[in-house]
């Protein structure tokens, strides 16, 4: 997506027509234009040039972000974010009241509750409407950019909120004016009563009090909007300017838009770490809140990973920069906000189509109760001071921005809490989804194997096998060696040199330590060797049953004990799916394990349905399956989730997981807990609430407020509303708006005791797990045999998921449809195993 800065907007109804001329050039295929930001991202392959030719013939500006290569994406979204219009507004503002109180003093003080005036001016009614004039004509000229922006709209045939403002205030200013020149031809004719009748007629107040008046909205709501990025710009703010980088072994301090890939670089106590990158010497105590969220430090020391704008807390470290720029954590976490801002949510479309056509449905509605009213008798001056009022008591501004400001202000919580969403599509979607995948490995389960249990033989101590153990595992490449050394370490078990060092492949390990053999592996290979008890055999089935790896020891043809490995599920993994189900979902595990580890963690887990024996390249195909029944999401965090992260509804990565799995994914979870589902899940609700009621006070504003101003109401109850009183509504609608988009920064998404706990209303998953058969197959003997009937019955329309088990000689199917025990049977016996009964 290609992003352009636009200027000259001020209501949705610019936004509208900017998005109108972009789309329509040859080559766009999507275009975005957000108010809130003054930004558009574009997609497609038309060229920059024709893009902003087609925005300036709209008549607005436009640039494109980023155009000069390799400056800094944090410099860039710094110099979007900055708040340039709140001063211009406060300056306008004070220049203006300075005009303002004196004719206010003038025209009401005195017309309406006789406050005194100089002797000379005291009587002098053609005096008073000329400084009137003058004053007001002042006041015009500091807000000319309502009448240059408003006209240039009406030109290009494209009316916007300044197009109201400026013709309120200028029809009122007219109006006055005519009836000054009245008054003085009635000066000179004597006529008194005229005189006075005519300067009851004056509306220069009006027409200053509404510029000033718009003016002070603009001013809130440009600074309300600016609140709105604040925890993107406090992001920002850590990010580190300098870095000091070794040149020929000595510290040189340099600009962070010097420092290169490869550059090695030290950082001290208390510094922040100017750029991605590894450590090659020293350890320390990181925090890493400024991009997780999480406040905890963590501990960091040779080869582990750091990330621009994080604290360094103790120790010096040098490292190695890996990211610089653009490519950085940080500045990509920019990018996916600054894009976020630039999209727009599905909820949006409702306000952009009313936007287009909302000016000159209210210019015309404007001059139309005009006319009524001059023909129902009433004078110019209450009929002028009607159709004044519906023009300037509209406000296209409350409706472009009800849906921007809560998408940004919900995407700088989410970033503020590690949680990343990609787009406006992705934040709104995201509370939407009613079944949720999650992957297996490095998402439910921490992604490394670690010592769960020891069991050891009798005159054994633990230290003793796990000293043996480690000594035998430190020179194997097996991942299940890691958790065992990590194991040892714990312990302060230090690592012994082996001699004689043998891997047989598919069994075990064998080596000499201190001149005795030790064996270590599965228990078919450590039974060759040793005596293995059945109360021990019984134990190990138990492990295997749990998900656990039991490794089998011996030395000297002496069994010594088990050590169980396992990929341990993350702390809050339980809790996290608690939460989802709370909140209706119906929560699913997929993994390429066998079925029996699948179960065991999904059973610690409380997830009440596994998938198990998915192989990467048919991930996709079971969410394309689970799309058949709701709004699914995806969380994964390895390459070979990529495609299903893709498929989904919405994809949601761990943060931790491949860059891979990271692109592929709408949703970045930077702190890489699962708990951060059910957080971005309520996010979303809570923003996605918060559009719905901007929206509501925005349409009912208008709803209520136009009749008003149109004097509907005023043959009934005697009501009419004056101009004055219409500009301020107008100025406040936008700022009530934003100001309950802010609200949103007192939601607490982590607060589960809010959830409205409902009962999963996924019936057709529920009713797919009542239709089952059970198949009796003949012929299976090992787990290659179950995946192949696995794959063969899953492929079939109609079956959801298949258990297959070569040990009991069945294959219970569930299904999603009717399947006839024909086409099972024959999907089987085409494997060339013998189907004995389906029941």
């Amino acid at each position: 997506m290609e992003q352009y800065n636009i200027t000259g907007m001020s209501c949705a109804a610019c936004s509208s027509r900017v998005e109108k001329a972009v789309s329509a050039v040859p080559g766009v295929t999507n275009c975005s234009v957000s108010l809130l930001t003054n930004s558009m991202g574009v997609e497609g392959t038309a060229s920059a040039e024709k893009i902003i030719s087609a925005v300036e013939n709209a008549g607005y500006g436009a640039s494109k972000k980023g155009s000069e290569k390799g400056k800094h994406t944090v410099d860039n979204a710094d110099d979007i974010l900055k708040d340039r219009d709140t001063p211009k507004l406060r300056q306008r503002l004070i220049i203006s009241l300075c005009f303002l109180i004196p004719l206010m003093y003038l025209s009401m003080g005195h017309m309406m509750w006789n406050w005194p005036l100089p002797t000379w001016l005291n009587g002098n009614h053609i005096a008073m409407g000329l400084i009137q004039l003058l004053l007001t004509i002042a006041i015009m000229v500091i807000n000319q950019k309502f009448f240059i922006s408003g006209f240039k709209g009406l030109l290009h045939r494209a009316p916007n909120m300044d197009t109201l403002v400026a013709l309120g205030s200028g029809a009122s200013f007219a109006y006055s004016t005519f009836a000054l020149f009245a008054m003085t031809d009635a000066q000179i004719r004597m006529d008194m009563d005229a005189v006075m009748s005519w300067m009851h007629e004056f509306y220069f107040e009006s027409a200053a009090m509404i510029l000033t008046l718009i003016t002070v909205g603009k001013m809130l709501e440009s600074h309300s909007k600016g609140k709105t990025t604040d925890a993107l710009k406090s992001l920002m703010k850590l990010a580190p300017q300098k870095a000091v980088i070794l040149v020929d072994g000595a510290e040189q301090e340099v600009s962070i838009d010097q420092v290169k890939k490869g550059d090695i670089f030290v950082v001290r106590p208390g510094e922040n770490i100017p750029v991605d990158g590894i450590i090659i010497s020293g350890s320390s105590a990181v925090n890493e809140s400024t991009l997780t969220g999480e406040s905890i430090p963590v501990d960091k020391e040779k080869g582990d990973a750091i990330s621009a704008a994080t604290l360094n807390q103790s120790g010096f470290i040098t490292c190695e920069a890996t990211r610089v720029g653009e490519d950085t954590t940080l500045s990509q976490i920019i990018q996916m906000v600054s894009d976020a801002a630039a999209t727009k949510a599905p909820i949006a479309k409702i306000a952009d189509k009313v936007s287009g056509i909302f000016v000159p449905t209210v210019i015309s509605i404007a001059i139309i109760t005009t006319i009524i009213w001059l023909f129902a008798g009433q004078d110019i001056g209450f009929a002028l001071a009607r159709g004044i009022s519906v023009l300037v008591i509209s406000c296209p501004c409350a409706l472009g921005l009800a849906t921007p400001v809560a998408i940004m202000v919900g995407n700088g919580i989410g970033a503020k809490n590690g949680i990343m969403f990609k787009t406006a599509v992705s934040l709104e979607e995201t509370g939407k989804i009613n079944i949720i995948a999650l992957d297996k490995t490095g998402t439910i389960t921490c992604g490394e194997p670690h010592v769960t249990d020891i069991i050891t033989a009798d005159g054994i101590s633990e230290t003793e096998l796990l000293e043996k153990a480690a000594a035998l595992e430190a020179k194997s490449e097996h991942p299940l060696a890691n958790a065992i050394l990590s194991a040892s370490k714990e312990y302060s078990i230090p690592i012994q040199n082996v001699e004689d060092f043998e891997a047989v492949p598919g069994n075990g390990l064998t080596a000499k330590l201190n001149g005795k053999l030790v064996s270590g592996g599965n228990e078919k290979f450590i039974n060759s060797h040793a005596i293995i008890s059945t109360d021990i055999k019984r134990k190990a089935q138990t492990f295997a049953e749990e998900g656990k790896t039991p490794l089998f020891f011996c030395s000297d043809n002496q069994f010594i004990g088990i050590i169980a490995v396992a990929d341990v599920i993350k702390e809050d993994s339980p809790q996290a799916v608690k939460e989802l189900q709370n909140m209706g979902i119906e929560v699913v595990m997929l993994t390429g394990d066998n079925e029996r580890t699948a179960k065991a963690i999904g059973k610690q887990a409380g997830v009440n349905r596994v998938i198990a024996d998915v192989f990467p390249n048919e991930k996709e195909a079971v969410i394309r399956k689970l799309k058949q029944h709701g709004k699914v999401a995806m969380v994964g965090d390895g390459i070979n989730d990529a495609p299903a992260l893709t498929r989904a509804d919405v994809g949601i990565a761990i943060g931790a997981g491949t860059d891979i799995a990271i692109d592929a994914a709408d949703v970045v979870l930077m702190k890489s807990k699962l708990t951060d589902v059910p957080a971005a899940i309520r996010m979303s609700k809570a923003t996605l609430q918060n559009i719905h009621e901007n929206l509501f006070w925005a349409f009912i504003y208008n709803i209520i407020g136009i009749p008003l101003a149109a004097g509907l109401w005023y043959p009934v109850f005697g009501w009419k509303l004056n101009p004055m009183f219409g500009a301020a509504a107008m100025s406040l609608s936008s700022f009530c708006v934003v100001t309950n988009a802010l609200r949103l920064n007192f939601v607490n998404i982590y607060d589960a005791r809010k959830d409205k706990k409902k009962k999963q209303k996924n019936k057709i998953i529920k009713e797919k797990k009542e239709m089952k058969k059970t198949m009796k197959i003949e012929g299976m003997m090992c787990g290659h045999c179950e995946a192949a009937v696995k794959k063969a019955l899953e492929a079939l329309d109609g079956v959801e998921m298949a258990e297959v088990s070569h040990e009991s000689g069945t294959a219970i199917v569930t299904l999603s449809a009717d399947v006839s025990d024909e086409i099972l049977t024959k999907a089987v016996e085409d494997k060339d195993y013998k189907v004995l009964s389906v029941a």
